[in-house]
């Protein structure tokens, strides 16, 4: 019994402190999680692109975290509020969504969702179904809960504000509804970002207008990106939980060595002990970066496709990387023209979206030709009639291309 007791206990730590913020109110979660009762947790996210970053996937897997200690996870896909723009964190308004937008965005969520959470014990709700019956009277009411100057006391509301940057009341709008939704689903716990907190605090004084008793709230870490700012869909640094076993291992390994510590803690099941001794021998030389981002990309690897595929995409990647194979399934092409300038087969074979971006390939180095590099962007490819030439693009694109 009391291995069992020391067991839920270090559960209930994990949960609390795992790439965690801030808890509010912290004794108050923990005495809750302990004693036994089945608490309703909340998540929010609104579908403003189609597919589900690992950014996300560490608000997801903190709730399946409380779903595994047997508490009732709510997740609320902002179909509504997507459409509305969550300002945190922004310093220029959100771009409104349209509903066929949201809708389009919204096709494939269920399924992502799954790969996380188990979706046959959860609640699943739309937040539509409430916010848009919702009439003016209630919108009106809605509104008392909250002050103009609460509104400006958000950093970045001041700095717009300060800097005579509109701001529209819709931006107000929105923590209100998020706020609302905790109202409408009887939250005991929400989760969600650090840059959240703004929104999950208004939750708990929706709540208190409204004379329920107020949600604790935990905040998780933001996931960097690939090129170290926070992950985004908007800025295209992103790994998706839905992207190729091969793509994705070859995301993990282009992360930079220092978010190594942080993507094994934000993204995976390591033990924090573990981390912290991979970190350590980073540091002093004992552990090779890449040996750590191989294990990194195994592990995230497995989680969304399995052990199977995680090691077929590990020796995919160290035949392409290190031992200078071509990939498996490489695309060919077969183009009309029998000499074309390295732009020109760049962007007619799609290995570049446009000449600018073809020229920018080359400039950084990361086109080559039969393994040739190629820097002068007016070189001029002979395209052979019987045999194919080896086009690479950057360090994952590979083409075989032939006359016709």
């Amino acid at each position: 019994m009391k291995s069992s007791r020391k067991s839920k206990a270090n559960d209930v730590e994990e949960i609390l402190t795992r790439g965690v913020t801030e808890v509010i109110d912290r004794e108050h979660l923990r005495k809750a999680l302990l004693s036994g009762k089945k608490l309703r947790v909340k998540l929010g996210i609104d579908p403003t692109g189609p597919r589900i970053h690992l950014g996300r996937a560490v608000l997801l897997r903190k709730l399946r975290a409380f779903q595994d200690l047997g508490h009732r996870v709510v997740l609320i896909v902002g179909d509504f509020t997507a459409q509305i723009g969550d300002p945190s964190d922004k310093l220029a308004k959100r771009p409104l969504l349209t509903p066929a937008q949201v809708a389009e965005n919204m096709k494939n969520y269920k399924k992502q969702l799954g790969k996380i959470i188990d979706l046959k014990t959860a609640e699943v709700k739309y937040n539509s179904s409430w916010l848009s019956r919702l009439n003016f009277t209630q919108v009106t009411r809605l509104a008392e809960s909250f002050s103009v100057q609460q509104m400006l006391a958000r950093r970045n509301f001041k700095e717009r504000y300060e800097k005579g940057i509109d701001i529209s009341l819709r931006e107000f709008l929105y923590p209100l509804m998020q706020g609302y939704d905790s109202v409408a689903v009887k939250a005991d716990v929400e989760i969600g970002g650090f840059d959240q907190l703004f929104n999950l605090m208004a939750g708990r004084a929706v709540q208190k207008y409204y004379g329920k008793k107020e949600q604790d709230i935990l905040t998780c870490e933001m996931l960097e990106g690939t090129d170290g700012r926070k992950m985004s869909t908007s800025w295209g640094n992103v790994i998706n939980i839905t992207d190729e076993p091969n793509d994705m291992f070859g995301k993990l390994m282009s992360v930079r060595d220092g978010l190594i510590g942080r993507y094994l803690l934000l993204t995976t099941d390591v033990s924090r002990e573990e981390i912290n001794a991979i970190e350590s021998g980073m540091q002093t030389g004992k552990v090779n970066p890449r040996d750590a981002k191989l294990r990194l990309a195994r592990e995230v690897v497995a989680i969304y496709h399995g052990e199977k595929s995680a090691s077929a995409a590990e020796t995919e990647f160290l035949n392409v990387f290190q031992k200078g194979r071509l990939p498996a399934n490489v695309r060919e092409e077969k183009i009309q023209a029998s000499r074309l300038s390295i732009v020109d087969l760049l962007v007619q074979t799609r290995l570049a979206a446009s000449k600018s971006s073809a020229f920018r390939l080359i400039q950084q180095g990361g086109v080559k030709v039969d393994g040739e590099k190629i820097s002068d962007p007016k070189t001029v490819i002979v395209i052979p009639g019987k045999t194919a030439l080896v086009v690479q693009a950057g360090k994952r694109d590979f083409l075989k291309v032939s006359r016709r």
